[in-house]
Formats: structure tokens, C-alpha cells, sequence
């Protein structure tokens, strides 16, 4: 290569460089969940439910790694870190007004249909993971678990998208 084009392409060759790396990555948010259980002896709440004021009684719990995320792609990596209890979880919109999630007594359980469930991981063995992708808009969800009387427990976890 002469001098003259070497001279054109060093500087074109570290612009095209430059636009690459300022390019946003289309790569999701990571958020790490960790489904928690205080053993099969301990004693279980039944009114911990999404709002609950005093979380210091629940004998299970979702924790996330942050509580906060942009908008955009979300993986969510769940791990089970249960030693003797299978656990799932599920992500839905926060209800408008402060609503309660529809909850189905009689089951023990959230109506994930009327909950308007976006996804979920499914049943994991004790220390099993799994994930889950979504394009999340900006709002607040509830990620919990829907195994017969854990939600009630205190098993879910807020996450707010900006």
C-alpha cells in the first residue's frame, strides 16, 4: 500500500472502530433470582402476599440481584436454592391502584391468567436453574413463586423497569 493510501485508510480504519464500539449492544439486562426457603420444618405465614408490611415472619422469598432495570430485553437466571423444595418463577404487571393479585383461595394459589403472567420458569428442583428472556416496557412487576401456599408465604419479589 503506498503512502498516500495508508495515509486515508489509518484514520477510516479507527473511525469504522470508533462507531463499533460507541454502537448500544442489543445484549439483555441480566437479573440473578434467588428462590429461597427456610427448610420444610419451619413454620409457613399465610397472609405475606405482594404489599405484606412485615416481611420478618416469611419462611420463603424471591431476591433479585437488582431491583431495577432498564427497559428493553431482561433475562432473568433463576436458581432454585432450595435444599428439599421444587420452586418456579413467574413474572407479571403490578395491578393498577395498589390492587391485590387475583388470588384463588381455595387453591392457595394466584390466578395467573388474571394476573396477566407474562412468562415463567417453570418447577425447578432443589438447585436447579433456568431462565427466561422478556422485552419488558417501563412499569413495576411482581416475580413470585405459584407453588400452592408459597405465595403467601412471602415468596415474591418487586422489579421496577425504567
Amino acid at each position: 500500500m503506498n503512502d498516500t493510501r495508508r495515509h486515508y485508510f489509518l484514520p477510516l480504519a479507527f473511525l469504522f472502530l470508533a462507531l463499533i464500539l460507541a454502537t448500544p449492544s442489543h445484549a439483555a439486562t441480566a437479573v440473578k433470582v434467588l428462590l429461597w426457603d427456610k427448610g420444610g420444618d419451619a413454620e409457613m405465614s399465610t397472609d405475606l402476599g405482594m404489599g405484606a408490611k412485615d416481611m420478618s415472619k416469611a419462611t420463603m422469598g424471591v431476591r433479585l440481584s437488582t431491583a431495577t432495570v432498564p427497559a428493553g430485553d431482561v433475562t432473568f437466571e433463576v436458581t432454585n436454592d432450595s435444599k428439599e423444595t421444587v420452586h418456579e418463577m413467574i413474572i407479571a404487571p403490578v395491578p393498577a391502584g395498589g390492587k391485590p393479585l387475583p388470588y384463588i383461595a381455595a387453591d392457595n394459589l394466584v390466578d395467573e391468567d388474571g394476573a396477566n403472567h407474562l412468562g415463567e420458569v417453570s418447577e425447578l428442583d432443589p438447585g436447579k436453574s433456568g431462565a427466561l428472556r422478556l422485552n419488558l416496557k417501563p412499569g413495576k412487576y411482581v416475580l413470585f413463586c405459584n407453588i400452592p401456599g408459597h405465595y403467601m408465604t412471602g415468596m415474591w419479589a418487586v422489579l421496577t423497569v425504567k
